[in-house]
């Protein structure tokens, strides 16, 4: 596997080797000795599955406290997926990060504890996976608005064929950065 850092610190792009052939493609999404060498996490409490449609965004989530590492991926369809980071002590803190995470390039993204996380489907029938080192818990969860202006996050909202994605109610109800409960 191979691990590239991000700009944002701690966060870590993993390109995951595949094997393939006439038959498909093999690779592996998690080994923990591999993990540890490249210092990131090992131990998880949950695995989660979402499938949406083209034109969703989820998010941006985090909790606090109870901060959650997620190691996220797509294994069907394509996602815009942004990491914020929320430590005020930080020195890229309110900045965001976006890359595409596709069935087709099979990259995982880690995403440290600290972090407001969200993605914006960019194909119908989107499934995608992550990992997470702490439980949900929804009583401790904060939703960073999606279009905050201090923070500045460029969607791809051209490649939806519409002005503005579809949005659940609590995350239509997201807060600015300056109104959110933020990590030292």
């Amino acid at each position: 596997m191979e691990v590239t850092p991000t700009p944002l610190g701690g966060a870590v792009l993993i390109q995951p080797q595949v094997f393939g052939d006439d038959r498909g493609f093999f690779l592996e999404s998690f080994n923990e000795r591999e993990f540890k060498e490249a210092g990131l996490p090992t131990q998880f409490v949950q695995d989660n599955h979402s499938r949406s449609g083209k034109g969703i965004l989820r998010g941006l989530h985090f909790q606090n406290p109870g901060s959650q590492g997620k190691l996220v991926r797509v294994v069907i369809g394509a996602v815009w997926d942004v990491i914020v980071d929320l430590r005020r002590s930080s020195g890229t803190f309110g900045q965001w990060y976006g890359v595409e995470l596709s069935a087709a390039n099979k990259l995982m993204l880690w995403v440290p504890e600290g972090f407001a996380h969200g993605f914006l489907t960019l194909e119908d029938g989107t499934d995608f996976l992550y990992k997470c080192t702490a439980p949900y818990a929804p009583l401790l969860e904060h939703t960073l608005a999606w279009n905050d202006f201090a923070v500045g996050i460029e969607w791809p909202l051209d490649r939806l064929g519409s002005a503005a994605p579809v949005l659940s109610a609590k995350d239509s109800a997201g807060l600015s950065l300056q109104a959110l409960p933020l990590f030292d």
